[in-house]
C-alpha cells in the first residue's frame, strides 16, 4: 500500500488541498488515513476516488450525486445496478451538453468567420462622424 502525503494527493488529482479536505468532511473521501502526528495519507485506493470524483465535477455531476454514487458503492456490490443507472443518468446529461455546445461552438466560428471577411479598418479620419461614436448595434 503506497501513501501519499495530502500536498501529493492534491498535485495527482488536481484538487486543492482545501477540497481534499472537505472531500473528506462530507464523507465522499471515507476512511482517509491518519500519522501517529494525525497528518492525513491518501492510499492508491484514495487517490482512484479522486480520479473518478475529478472526472464527475469536471463533467458537472453535482455533489450530493457524487456522494449518493460512493455511499452506494461502499454499500457492495448489490448496489452495482443503481450506480450504473446514475452514471448513465449523468452520462445522458454530458451528451445533451456537449451537444448544445457543439452547436453554440459553430455559431461562435461562423460570427469569427463574417469577422475576418470584413475588411480592413477605415482610417478614423475617413470615417462619418457618426462611425466614430461606435456602431450603434454589432451582434
Amino acid at each position: 500500500m503506497s501513501g501519499y502525503a495530502p500536498s501529493e494527493a492534491a498535485r495527482r488529482s488536481g484538487f486543492s488541498l482545501d477540497t481534499l479536505r472537505y472531500y473528506e468532511k462530507i464523507g465522499l473521501l471515507a476512511d482517509v488515513g491518519r500519522t501517529t502526528g494525525g497528518q492525513r495519507v491518501f492510499t492508491d485506493d484514495d487517490l482512484g476516488w479522486l480520479v473518478l470524483f475529478r472526472c464527475l465535477r469536471d463533467t458537472g455531476m453535482p455533489i450530493a450525486q457524487m456522494c449518493r454514487y460512493a455511499e452506494l458503492a461502499r454499500e457492495g456490490e448489490h448496489t452495482a445496478d443503481e450506480r450504473r443507472e446514475l452514471l448513465q443518468q449523468h452520462a445522458a446529461r454530458v451528451e445533451e451538453q456537449m451537444l448544445l455546445l457543439s452547436r453554440q461552438y459553430e455559431h461562435l466560428r461562423e460570427k469569427i468567420r463574417f469577422y475576418e471577411r470584413l475588411p480592413g479598418p477605415v482610417p478614423e479620419t475617413d470615417q462619418p462622424t457618426a462611425n466614430r461614436l461606435g456602431p450603434a448595434v454589432s451582434r
